[in-house]
């Protein structure tokens, strides 16, 4: 059965940085597509980035220069380092895997596209 357990959410202020994990159980980081969502309240879910079996990242056009995603596979962790965080990041933040699928398609923001999710971790910009 797959687990995946995000960790690291906090109340941070403007300009902040926080690393967010996802520790994966049933499942290895790096095999497959995985992503990176947040969904703020009233809000639809929102893709944030992914990074794929061939090591490849892509971040979402708000993310772009202060967003690293990145995995440890020793841990079998993945990881989304933010800086210069904004009061409009606030939201839960999701991680998202495929079931065997290496590349992530080029509608990878599309939540329907992952098989598994975790349960989120709360990350909160006070201005």
């Amino acid at each position: 059965q797959v687990q995946l357990v995000e960790s690291g959410g906090d109340s941070v202020q403007a300009g902040g940085s926080l690393r967010l994990s996802c520790e994966a159980s049933g499942y290895e980081v790096g095999v497959s597509c995985m992503a990176w969502f947040r969904q703020a309240p009233g809000k639809e879910r929102e893709g944030v980035g992914y990074l794929d079996y061939y090591g490849d990242t892509v971040y979402s056009k708000a993310f772009q220069g202060r967003t690293t995603i990145s995995k440890d596979s020793a841990k079998n962790i993945l990881y989304l380092e933010m800086s210069s965080l904004k009061p409009e990041d606030t939201a839960v933040y999701y991680c998202a895997a495929r079931h065997n699928r290496r590349a992530c398609d080029y509608n990878w923001w599309v939540p329907a596209q992952y098989a598994h999710w975790g349960q989120g971790t709360q990350v909160t910009v006070d201005s």
